[in-house]
Parts: structure tokens; sequence; C-alpha cells
């Protein structure tokens, strides 16, 4: 009896390509074919759209080029600063019959005055008399609702539109729907980001190319970040670390990155498809280029003195990190970064006494807030800007703890200026209250479609085929809130 070679298949034996192509006429081989045929094409499609996010063309024109994204994580009490009920106030005291609390907790009337503001008549609370000044280009989402109470679900739905898988941020999908403006600068900037709630899930890519997530600047990452900037008696530290090499000449770095370059390119002509190895040459590439242009751009020093002043920044001012961090987000979105996102230095999560802790939070950005839609317009770039102030939830109008309120998802307030919406309007409402939407609700993921369409992205075109499937930012849900769209 003959033996065969190690490794070779006896001569009765047939490849799985043969069998499919003889058995049952060959279907199971078409099948096959139409398989590969998909692979390849989504293969093509993915390093066209998402292997470097250079520019690319919207899927219809759009209304805003960039977005400046206001997080107020901690869930902001839309009933004290936004969405004004006189009844609430005349029936403050009296036992509730909302929630989970009902028959328990008593009816908490706002501490703080409302008045209409602009020509259009906005109404805002006491606590924002810098941005009430801003009312006529201010649009109010008054029926805001999500998911669940909880605040690290919510957080991350708000960012990522679930709060069940790792999916990719909303700056990721926009900076892979639309590619960045500047080849020199991240995409995708996140200033001070939180480590909690989903943590750097809220500016990850996921499943997306690795060039799509966001640019950490500033929190614990960079010791010193907003004491550099400004600095006048002291030399100023970096803004951002290792954006210079001042050891190695460029010429020597240059060759550096192109033998990293091709000992990655050469395994990834191997392994076919490793996204983590394209989304790292496209970082080290990115790094490279970054150092010519971001510390400069960081450098805050040059702002005039009327510009400082406008935005409330001082030693010992309330306002003083927050408003750095607005006059960044202007400078890195007139640079071309096409979504930068800002944390709140203060938390929004006001479970004990409100009526003390809440203007506290307001009064540290109020003034920077006002400052930038104003500095934006005066630049001629509020219009192709589209700004927003977003918690992740609102607030119960009973009260907690006698004088804070609880979490409350079914219904609260944002608000979003610029960039195609219309000003000076108050969209939808929450019940007499405020405990739940009632008038042309509007969820997160119809928020997260509006967001796409101002940037000129069909939400339901945008998608990434992922484990067999195409995957969007809205899953199959969220609709167009094109009421509020100029």
């Amino acid at each position: 009896m003959a033996t065969n070679p190690p490794g070779d298949r006896p001569a009765s034996c047939v490849s799985r390509r043969q069998m499919l192509q003889a058995s049952a006429s060959g279907f199971g081989y078409l099948a096959f074919a139409g398989l590969a045929h998909d692979a390849a094409a989504q293969d093509a499609a993915r390093r066209s759209r998402g292997a470097t996010p250079s520019f690319k063309a919207p899927h219809f024109p759009p209304r805003a080029k960039r977005v400046i994204f206001l997080c107020m994580n901690g869930g902001p009490s839309h009933v004290d600063t936004f969405d004004y009920k006189p009844k609430l106030n005349k029936q403050s005291g009296e036992t509730t019959s909302l929630g989970r609390d009902r028959g328990k907790a008593k009816l908490l009337g706002s501490p703080f005055k409302f008045a209409q503001h602009g020509e259009s008549g906005l109404w805002i609370s006491e606590v924002f008399p810098q941005l009430a000044k801003q009312a006529d280009d201010l649009c109010l989402i008054n029926s805001m609702h999500t998911d669940l109470p909880n605040h690290s679900q919510a957080f991350t739905q708000m960012h990522t539109g679930s709060f069940q898988f790792v999916r990719p941020s909303v700056g990721a999908w926009s900076l892979y729907g639309l590619g960045s403006e500047n080849a020199n600068l991240p995409g995708f900037v996140t200033l001070n980001p939180p480590t909690d709630n989903g943590g750097v899930r809220n500016y990850g890519s996921a499943f997306l190319p690795a060039t799509c997530q966001g640019t950490r600047m500033g929190g614990n990452q960079i010791p010193g970040f907003y004491a550099a900037l400004f600095g006048k008696d002291e030399e100023p530290g970096p803004p951002m670390k290792n954006i210079a090499n001042n050891n190695i000449p460029r010429d020597l770095q240059r060759a550096q990155i192109d033998l990293i370059r091709n000992l990655n390119q050469s395994k990834l002509q191997r392994d076919a498809y490793h996204p983590e190895i394209e989304g790292a040459i496209e970082s080290f590439e990115l790094a490279f280029r970054m150092q010519d242009e971001v510390p400069e751009l960081l450098d805050m020093r040059s702002e005039p003195e009327s510009i400082r002043t406008l935005y409330g920044v001082g030693s010992g001012l309330p306002t003083d990190r927050f408003a750095r961090q607005c006059i960044m987000a202007r400078r890195l979105s007139e640079a071309g970064v096409r979504f930068v996102e800002i944390t709140a230095p203060v938390a929004w999560d006001h479970h004990f006494l409100i009526q003390d802790a809440l203007p506290k939070s307001a009064a540290a950005t109020d003034q920077p807030i006002a400052a930038l839609l104003t500095d934006l317009k005066q630049r001629g770039l509020l219009e192709e800007t589209l700004v927003i102030w977003a918690g992740e939830f609102g607030r119960t109008p009973y009260g907690q703890s006698t004088f804070g309120r609880d979490h409350n998802n079914k219904g609260y307030t944002l608000w979003m200026a610029g960039g195609g919406v219309k000003g000076g309007l108050a969209y939808g409402e929450t019940d007499e209250y405020g405990y739940e939407a009632v008038v042309n609700p509007v969820h997160v993921h119809d928020w997260h479609a509006t967001i796409l369409h101002l940037l000129g992205l069909d939400h339901k075109q945008l998608t990434f085929n992922y484990g067999g499937r195409n995957f969007r930012l809205t899953d199959v849900y969220g609709k167009v809130v094109t009421d509020i769209i100029s």
C-alpha cells in the first residue's frame, strides 16, 4: 500500500472547494462565491472609507461642518434651568402621584426664578444670566427622554446610542462619515473626559477604524495641563504629553516612522485584514504630523486679554477652568477638528441641597458658554458649527432628601445652537410637572439621527459591517427631528 508524503491528502480525498462545486449541482459553491464577493466589496469599502480619516463627501449638503459638544455630566435638573413649570411651583410641598415615589415624596418647586428672554421669549432660569442673553440662538428640546435613569448606562447611551454593548461614539461616527478637515490634527478631540460612567467607551471607536477614536486631552492624563495654558511668570509645560521629541532630529524621526510603517505593512500584507495594525500605522503618521501644528495651536497665550475676560479666565474665578476649555474648543474647531467634546469640570448630580449646589455648577459654566457662542458668532463660525449642551438625563419634579432631586430619564432638556437649527425655539413639552415628555418626545436615537443629518449624513446609510451585519449609530431606530432645522 502506497503511503502519502506528510501533509498530502490521499488521492481519494477532494478539497472543500471541489466538494462545493460538485455536490448539489454546485449550489454550495454558488453561495460561497456570493459570500466571497460580498466580503471583497465590504473590504474595499472599509479601505476607501475607513482606513484613513481624510475628507469625505457627505450624503447631502450639510448645515454644520463641525460639532462642539458641551457635556454636563451628572444630569442637570431641567425644571430648574430651562423647563419652566408654574404648576409645580404652585403645588410644591404636596405629595406626588408621579413615579416610583408616588405617595411618598413631595413635589419640589424650583427655588430659582424664571423669566422670558430675547425676542423669542424663551423661559430660562436665573442661574444662567449670561446664557439667557443668547436666548434667540438657542434651540431648546424640552421633550428628551432616554432608556434608563442610571448614570453609567444613560451616559454611555448618550455617547454611543447603546447602554448594553460596546459601540462607536457619536464623535467617532462623525469622523468616520466625514473624515478630517486638517490632516495634521485629530478629527475628534475630547477635553477632560471622565474616567467613570463608561470611561473610554464614550469617545472610543469600537469596531470602526481605530483612527476614528477620540484623542484625549486634559484630565488626569496630563498633570498641570491647565496651569500650562496662559502661563506668564514661568515657562509653561507642554500642553500635550510627548508632542515633541527634542532628542532626535526630524529626519531621523521620519526614518524611524518609515521603518515601523514598513514592518507593519509587511505584517498587514500577510494577515490581509488587521484593523489594529492599520490604526497603528495611521496613529504614528498622525503623531508625527501633529508636531508641526499642535504645540502652537494649544498654546493659548496668544489669545488677547479681551477674549480671556470675555470667557472668564482668571485665577480664583469659578469659570477659569471651563473657560480655558471653551477657548481651546473654539481654537480646535477653527483649525479643522471635526468633533470636540468638553466635559464640565463640575458635576450636576444634585441629590442634596439643590438650591446651593446647582447655582455653583451653573456659575462655573454660564459665562464661558455664552462667550463661546458670542465668539463663534463674531468669527462667522456659529452658522457652520453645531454647539450642543446636554446631560445624560434630567431630575425628578419631586424632592429627594427634602431639598434634592433624583434621576429622571422620562423627560428632560438639552439645547443646540448654530449649525442649522432654529434659534429661539422651545421644542416639545413635558407634562405640567416636568416628569415625562408628552408633546413631540425626542429619544436619544432621534437626537443622534438629527446631529448626523445636520452634518450632511443619513443615519440609515452611515453603516459599518461588523460580525456579519451592518451597524449604525441609531441601531434600528431614530427619526430626524425636522421641525428644529432652519
